[in-house]
């Protein structure tokens, strides 16, 4: 097939697809026997200009003389049909990975593809009972810490906005958007720029995946945790449950989320190598969705879909502070999973039709912040925020929130102004300055001016802020080889995912789970 690039068709043009490409491929429409949109983004950089973007690819009469015209617009189209590993395997006991998020989910399907029978366990519950529990922690303040928005069926991605977007250029990334499209995502997350499936879609999606791998002979065990492994001559055994069952196996993913804060008390006892590893930690900030639409659209605002943003800044001692996971038309959600700590973070639907758009608003955290040279004292760092929230909030899982108004001018809110707060179960009017360190807040202060030179009104004085966001990323990463992918410590455990420190994101983490499931299977083949 042929690939055709920068077609450029305004918002507002009437255009046919098939007409537009044999115009720039210089063929007839008939010459063109089908086609397919391979990528759509949105150029909003000139508001009086805004319009789409497309890359077609065509099957068409003739390629090679299409081919043969010097145009940079036209090239061959790459080859990204996913490829599994070739050879027969001769695995005798069933690989079991441990969390079914992103990695784990990803991983355990490949192993089913490949005929593996994974087991897989996860500690939380499957999707309709996890929505009910975190129902009843959002409106009664009622947290269950097994079964959370960070732990169950599909991982912290289940209870987000379902970004798809990835800095990775692995071909992978295109196997996992197919799945999600054969599952039940809408099929644009194929060729939009920044597709994203929503949290009401995702739930629908993860447990179709989990049907699917059980229907290929795999097992899916909810409400179980793996407290201990079983280690022998420097190999794992097996896996220990809470409730005393052993799974025996020779191949274990460690397909954590970067919330298993137990689980990583018990690799460092066990003396699995970790580092430390930098992260980032701050607030929520919340804007009418509105306001972002006329800041990135203009006056077109109205006929476009929901706008996004993301925005950085050095400050003046050389620490970044940054938006993420950037959640338009979404709310602020409680995110805790140990009790006597607040957490938020950002949930959208698909629709992305709330009235705030929220971000995480971060600063970058190194491991000289921690206070300590514990492996795990970033984990630590970010539990004595959580705690100074949970105090500061009114300790029954309300969050401190303040309006950026008041954070510039070191006041404490009696009430918001137009902007709603979207937190449940609640919120406190606080400082937040009794939560974030020092150089936190320095760090914040600083960068909201500047941020609002470069999109108007993120800085308005009642922009609101809720504490604490600390579940970016994974404070450590689990030392694995380069080659195998297994712990530099035991073989045949495999770290994987966003809580093992190799991942950023639903996309990313998966294709790690992938590439795991591809190691187990080519360690095994004759």
């Amino acid at each position: 097939m042929i690939r055709i690039s920068n077609i450029k068709i305004g918002i507002f043009e009437n255009f046919d697809i098939k007409k537009m490409c044999a115009k720039k491929a210089g063929v007839k429409e008939n010459d063109i026997l089908s086609y397919k949109i391979f990528r759509r983004s949105l150029d909003a950089r000139k508001k009086d200009n805004i319009h789409y973007v497309y890359t077609v690819d065509i099957n068409v009469k003739n390629e090679n003389k299409v081919l043969s015209k010097k145009n940079k617009d036209i090239s061959v189209s790459p080859d990204m049909e996913y490829k599994f590993p070739e050879g027969v395997c001769n695995i005798k006991k069933s690989p079991v990975v441990v969390g079914f998020g992103p990695a784990g989910m990803f991983c355990g399907l490949l192993l089913a593809q490949m005929g593996l029978c994974p087991v897989i366990v996860e500690r939380g519950q499957d999707v309709d009972k996890r929505t009910e529990a975190v129902n009843k922690f959002w409106t009664e303040g009622k947290l269950d810490t097994e079964n959370n928005v960070q732990f169950g069926e599909g991982g912290a991605g289940t209870f987000s906005d379902g970004k798809l977007t990835t800095r990775i250029k692995d071909l992978r990334c295109r196997k996992v958007l197919e799945e999600f499209v054969n599952f039940g995502s809408p099929e644009e997350i194929l060729y939009e720029q920044k597709p994203h499936i929503g949290t009401d879609i995702l739930k629908t999606v993860v447990k179709n995946i989990r049907n699917e791998i059980i229907r290929l002979g795999g097992k899916v065990c909810f409400g179980k945790k793996a407290v201990d492994f079983i280690e022998e001559s420097g190999k794992i055994k097996g896996v220990v449950l809470n409730d005393n069952t052993v799974i025996e196996s020779d191949d274990v993913v460690l397909a954590l989320g970067h919330s298993a804060r137990d689980t990583f008390e018990k690799l460092f006892e066990k003396g699995i190598k970790m580092e430390q590893k930098p992260f980032a930690m701050g607030v929520r900030i919340e804007h009418p969705q509105s306001m972002i639409d006329i800041s990135q659209y203009g006056t077109l605002h109205k006929k476009l879909p929901p706008a996004d943003y993301r925005l950085t800044y050095t400050t003046s001692k050389g620490r970044g502070v940054y938006t993420f996971c950037m959640c338009p038309g979404g709310t602020v959600v409680a995110a805790a999973s140990e009790e006597g700590m607040v957490a938020t973070n950002g949930m959208s639907e698909y629709a992305r039709d709330k009235e705030n758009a929220n971000s995480a608003l971060l600063v970058q955290i190194y491991p000289e912040d921690f206070g300590t040279n514990h492996i795990l004292g970033g984990m630590y760092m970010q539990r004595d925020l959580e705690r100074k929230a949970f105090i500061e909030g009114g300790s029954n899982y309300f969050a401190p929130a303040q309006s950026v108004g008041a954070f510039m001018n070191n006041n404490v809110d009696s009430e918001f102004g137009e902007i709603k707060n979207s937190y449940m179960p609640g919120i406190k009017f606080s400082d937040i300055r009794k939560v974030l360190p020092e150089f936190m807040t320095e760090a914040i202060r600083e960068a909201l001016p500047e941020m609002g030179k470069r999109l108007k009104g993120f800085d308005r004085d009642d922009a609101i802020m809720t504490a604490v966001e600390s579940r970016s990323s994974s404070p450590v990463r689990i030392l694995r080889d380069k080659e195998s992918f297994e712990s530099v410590s035991l073989k045949g455990l495999y770290p994987a995912g966003e809580g093992a420190g190799y991942a950023g994101g639903i996309v990313s983490a998966a294709v790690d789970g992938i590439v795991i499931a591809e190691k187990i299977y080519c360690k095994y083949v004759y």
